[in-house]
């Protein structure tokens, strides 16, 4: 009779689960938090340089594609200059440059920083699409009478955090939002409703005296280029097309309000909320889509001005064919301020934006009336908005934290005035002014405005030691944990129960008790309650157990342990570096591929040289792809040959399979298998017929028909429930292995762009033969006599378990990778989604590509289950060793994230460390999964339960 074990598996999933579930947000928490505080004066320059405001938005509008000469060179019989009127403006009459976003480079988050001057938390992205997850002060708020036209998606956030009936919003339907169709209708309809405004407000007194009053702002938001760039790719025709459509709306809706207003009075701005990846996306921090296009012209802003020396454009701007005028680029969150000057109101108060024209010593974008000193008063302004937020959340940390430590560069004393730093630099300014001293004036504000940006990023991340030390100590603690249920040192200690382990328990409790009352004292985040949880469960139960007595089983060669660790140590460093370098993940198919089969006994190399030569050519094989261009256009061949090597492979494996279904489960098994792989092999044809179609239709423009979208939903599904369905009693653990593996093919038809279907046959194939090369290489290590010991019986721990566990966490990020991914929001092509979804729905388009992502991973569940089996192993043996290891790699990555530095760099480091942790977090509950599927395919030997 077996002894109990002291060490319960699924507890360690669950917990697991939830860990690393809780933990994706420390990074925004420690390097991204940006609290939204309220109850701030507001300030304005006390006059205006226009009435009015224009905001033209051309959404997804890179800038290159609009200001380059032969900006698309491919397509036939372009034209050299696709915008013809905007490129006029900025060459005669306007100023320009790069407006630069930040991540996330999307729709909301780069409307918030235009209009409401401020950089949304990271995180809030994923906490709702269109309305705003938090209140914010905003331009159309301070505004006498704002009217806005354009997409559902951005314009009732503004509405519905500003004074009820200031901002008014003409928005289109929703359905219109359908990327098989043509999204220049989206921007005509913009046109349309503005020419209707106007109208009516020819029989409209209220309305005409709204729209004549000062302080008023049009918005008008056209998405059309969003959608096109998102369907056809940004150098693709359509997409130059609607570039030609928007210049044309810039040019009718000027004529249109100078022939309304005849007047003169009226400020235009036209830029856009992110620009578009060369595949179509956007999200990440790609410079393609950080860099958008500025273009101002109108009442109050200068005219062009020479280009400066040294010369203001780089090799990005060489080619606009505008390098003998200056080009001045902004933050995109300064076109709030820049706005707010040019009609005179309030500056929102949540602004971090800075005026172009803060700084004397280069160009900015007005042309003031008043000179030089209405410079110097926008400049005090500035200061005054961001050293108010300063003020305000330092005095709300100061009464919250112990032990403060301020901001010395703002709060250090000021000897000769006896007053904080800040406050001095303020009256410096105002005696500046006074003293009509406006360029000084300028500078001191200026010098305000970056020790007040440098103070609100000390507060941002005050508290980032703390978070730091306690993800440190969480993922250590998991990692030793883990380690615990490796070794299991209770189940063979020789004390169960240690005399003084009260004190383990106080402690802990004393620990956790005394950081949620510091946390409340300090009205900190509720999430800081729930990450201290974690630490101090993890030691608490290590020191339970070191209190008892540790015990390293006797089997364990120290020598063996300890270069199985250092090869773990190299490998996972490995992978890491593979996250930006991705020949890495080909060179480890190598590895395993080859060095490895030459370290195994001399004997079963050559009793086994066949098998070996298959998984070498098999990992070749899948080397292959985490080296191709991760830029793909659509290729239906390349889809439909995946379709057809699904079908062969299935095909060859069932001829196999069912013979050895027919020896072990009998002839009816056999035949109902047999039914069972027809019809899925039936199914998969259809897929690749529908898939065929929908594609041939989409690009040629003719929509997604009715028919297709309904079936390639029905198809896949009914596939992939067919694999679920089967009954147990028929299957063996390859004919499972089978039926999903053909069960899930027809998502990687329907969703490929292009190779993922044969990655998804090489990935597969790899997995099947590892279970085999395992299987036999560690059966054939074992003395012959262990097989009929009780030790045999019982799971131990050996140092090569450390290198299987090391290949399962290497075919866990290979399974994202190979298939021609990269740690970015923008590397997933939208073209697969199209033939499923045509109406504009984020959740459900990012429902669809995540699921395509994690698909491979239940032919890696299965592999796992399997291996597990054949090695006597307990259940989701090799994931728990694994977890072990990947702690090291998930810390390093948690430490690697920057928050300064290019926008390209700091988002890359976010989404490595989010994808170690979903992989880890999707890996723990697809292997528990792939347990339970393969649980009736396969009878367990008597092995001690964990």
């Amino acid at each position: 009779m077996l002894p109990r074990t002291h060490y319960n598996i699924p507890k360690l999933l669950t917990l697991g689960l939830v860990f690393h579930y809780i933990y994706i947000t420390t990074p925004f928490d420690c390097y991204f938090t940006n609290e939204v505080v309220h109850g701030m004066k507001s300030y304005n320059v006390g006059h205006a340089e226009s009435k009015r405001l224009v905001l033209i938005v051309g959404d997804g509008l890179r800038a290159d594609l609009l200001f380059n000469e032969n900006a698309f060179p491919t397509i036939p019989n372009a034209p050299k200059v696709v915008a013809p009127y905007l490129k006029s403006i900025a060459e005669t009459r306007g100023a320009f440059g790069i407006s630069h976003a930040r991540v996330p480079t999307e729709s909301r988050p780069g409307h918030v920083a235009i209009i409401g001057g401020m950089y949304e938390d990271i995180s809030t992205v994923t906490k709702g699409w269109e309305i705003n997850p938090v209140d914010f002060d905003s331009l159309f708020n301070r505004s006498s009478h704002t009217f806005t036209f354009g997409s559902p998606d951005i314009l009732p956030m503004f509405a519905d955090g500003a004074t009820p009936g200031k901002v008014k919003t003409w928005c289109y339907n929703k359905a219109n939002l359908d990327y098989t169709k043509d999204a220049k209708f989206l921007d005509t309809w913009v046109l349309a409703r503005l020419k209707e405004l106007f109208q009516n407000a020819t029989s409209d007194a209220e309305l005409d005296a709204q729209l004549r009053s000062n302080k008023v702002i049009l918005f008008l938001h056209l998405i059309g280029l969003d959608n096109t760039g998102h369907s056809y790719r940004p150098h693709s025709r359509e997409y130059m097309d609607n570039i030609q459509v928007v210049d044309g709306i810039v040019r009718e809706a000027e004529n249109l309000i100078n022939e309304f207003y005849n007047d003169q009075n009226t400020s235009f701005v036209f830029t856009a909320d992110h620009g578009m990846s060369a595949i179509g996306n956007h999200g990440d921090g790609d410079p393609d889509n950080t860099r958008t296009p500025l273009i101002a012209w109108g009442r109050g802003i200068r005219g062009p001005l020479p280009d400066s020396t040294p010369s203001s454009h780089d090799s990005y701007s060489k080619s606009w064919g505008l390098g003998k005028l200056l080009r001045r680029d902004v933050e995109q969150a300064d076109l709030a301020a820049l706005m707010a000057s040019l009609i005179g109101i309030d500056w929102p108060v949540n602004s971090v934006g800075v005026l172009p024209d803060v700084d004397p010593t280069q160009p900015g974008y007005l042309f003031p009336g008043l000179g030089e000193e209405s410079l110097a008063r926008l400049a005090f302004v500035n200061a005054k908005v961001i050293t108010q937020q300063y003020t305000a959340k330092h005095e709300l940390k100061k009464a919250r934290v112990f032990n403060y430590k301020p901001f010395v560069a703002l709060e250090g004393a000021d000897a000769t005035k006896n007053q904080p730093y800040r406050l001095a630099n303020l009256t410096n300014i105002e005696n500046f002014i006074q003293a009509e001293d406006w360029r000084a004036a300028r500078l001191a504000s200026a010098e305000l405005i970056r020790m007040g940006l440098d103070g609100l990023h000390y507060l941002q991340t005050y508290d980032r030691l703390l978070i730091r030390g306690i993800v440190t100590f969480a993922y250590l603690g998991w990692a030793v944990y883990v380690s615990l249920y490796v070794l299991r040192p209770l189940d063979f200690a020789e004390r169960q129960e240690a005399p003084r382990t009260v004190y383990v328990h106080v402690t802990a409790m004393i620990t956790l008790i005394g950081f949620w009352i510091i946390f409340t004292l300090q009205h900190a985040p509720s999430m800081f309650y729930v990450y201290i949880a974690f630490p101090c469960y993890f030691w608490h139960q290590i020191l339970l157990q070191a209190m008892a007595g540790l015990y390293v089983p006797h089997h364990i060669s120290f020598l063996n342990l300890l270069v199985s660790v250092c090869m773990a140590l190299v490998a996972t460093e490995a992978m890491m570096i593979a996250y930006t370098h991705r020949f890495i993940w080909s060179i480890c198919f190598i590895c395993v591929g080859f060095v490895w089969p030459a370290t195994w006994p001399h004997l079963i190399l050559k009793q086994h040289f066949l098998l070996a030569s298959v998984w070498g050519f098999l990992c070749l094989s899948a080397a292959v792809f985490p080296i191709l261009p991760v830029q793909r256009s659509e290729s239906l061949p390349a889809i439909l040959m995946g379709g057809f090597l699904i079908l062969a492979c299935g095909g060859v494996s069932a001829i196999w399979i069912l013979n050895d279904v027919e020896r072990v489960k009998g002839k009816k098994s056999r035949q109902t298998l047999a039914s069972l792989f027809n019809i899925q092999a039936a199914l998969m044809v259809s897929i690749m017929i529908i898939t065929a179609s929908s594609v041939r239709n989409l690009q040629g423009k003719r929509g997604l028909p009715f028919p297709n979208q309904v079936l390639g939903w029905i198809v896949p599904v009914v596939s992939s429930v067919l694999a679920f369905a089967s009954r147990v009693s028929h299957h063996t653990p390859f004919s499972v292995f089978l039926a999903y593996f053909l069960g899930f093919g027809p998502w990687f038809v329907i969703l490929s762009i292009s190779v993922e279907g044969l990655f998804y046959v090489a990935y597969s194939s790899v997995l099947v033969i590892w279970v085999v090369v395992e299987s036999t290489v560690r059966l054939g290590r074992l003395p012959s006599a262990a097989s009929v010991t009780e030790e045999s019986k019982v799971y131990l721990f050996q140092p090569d378990d450390l290198r299987m566990a090391l290949f399962f966490l290497f075919f866990v990020q290979v399974g994202f990778f190979g298939a021609g991914n990269v740690p970015s929001i923008s590397s997933f092509y939208l073209e697969p989604v199209y033939r499923l979804i045509t109406i504009y729905s984020p959740f459900s388009v990012a429902g669809l590509i995540i699921f395509k992502v994690v698909a491979p991973y239940i032919m890696l569940a299965m592999a796992s289950a399997l291996l597990n089996h054949f090695l006597s192993f307990p259940p989701c043996s090799i994931l728990v060793i694994s977890l072990m290891l990947s702690n090291g790699m998930t810390i390093a990555l948690f430490f690697d994230v920057h928050d300064t530095g290019s926008w390209l760099t700091i988002g890359q480091s976010i989404m490595s460390f989010c994808i170690m942790s979903y992989l880890l977090l999707w890996s723990t509950g697809i292997c528990a999964i792939g347990e339970y599927l393969m649980s009736g395919a396969i009878v367990r030997t008597s092995v001690k339960k964990a």
